[in-house]
């Protein structure tokens, strides 16, 4: 997501000076620290990596951004106001306690931020092809409907931005492409090679509308019917 995307989001979802974030699978927080400087939000970011939590910590110098490594779920203890879940919504196979574990962490009223990958599951074929398939967990619209009503979430608003994300998925393509040689003195080539095809298969899928990439702002109240 770029940075108009995630402060737009973040506006959308009331982060503001006194709110409460939780930013689940944050990675090195790119956006949480971006939205901590433009809103002043109190922000805590948990990813189960280490190493990219303690880069988050760097690169946050004096912010009042706060990090935990911990596997989700479960989540922190505690109510928050904002629940984030950007980009990485595709590789929980299990989406059901996923948003159920989300739900008890806000308050009646607070708001669940989150993209999702929308489409049929992987046939096994498209398993074989996509590299890690083990994190590439598709969800149907009517599915995600279902989870998010059993939950006790219900969609305030929702776009697609496949578009977008084909767009960017193409240029990551050409740029790790360019500097292929580079990356894999550090990875190997194998690992590029991995990489290029899994972008190479998105942008296919989304062009085709195999795939679809979808923004959304859920709401801890009373549920309803969601249509995209």
């Amino acid at each position: 997501m770029g940075a108009g995307e995630i402060r737009a989001l973040a506006a959308r979802v009331g982060v503001a000076a006194g709110v409460s974030v939780l930013d689940l699978c944050c990675g090195v927080a790119g956006p949480g620290r971006f939205i901590t400087r433009e809103f002043g939000c109190s922000y805590l970011g948990i990813d189960a990596s280490a190493t990219a939590v303690a880069i988050a910590r760097e690169r946050a110098g004096g912010l009042p951004c706060r990090f935990d490594v911990a596997r989700i779920p479960p989540l922190p203890s505690g109510v928050f106001d904002v629940v984030l879940l950007l980009e990485t919504a595709l590789a929980f196979r299990d989406k059901e306690t996923l948003l159920r574990v989300v739900a008890q962490a806000l308050p009646m009223g607070g708001r669940f931020a989150f993209t999702l990958e929308e489409g049929a599951p992987l046939t096994e074929a498209e398993r074989e092809r996509m590299p890690d398939a083990d994190t590439v967990w598709l969800t149907p619209l009517d599915e995600l409907e279902g989870l998010l009503r059993r939950a006790g979430l219900t969609v305030a608003w929702h776009a697609d931005c496949s578009r977008a994300h084909r767009a960017a998925a193409e240029g990551l393509t050409a740029a790790f492409a360019a500097d292929a040689p580079a990356i894999a003195a550090q990875i190997g080539r194998p690992a590029v090679a991995k990489l290029l095809a899994a972008h190479r298969m998105w942008s296919a899928w989304l062009a085709t509308g195999r795939v679809r990439k979808l923004a959304f702002v859920a709401e801890k109240r009373n549920v309803g019917r969601l249509s995209v």
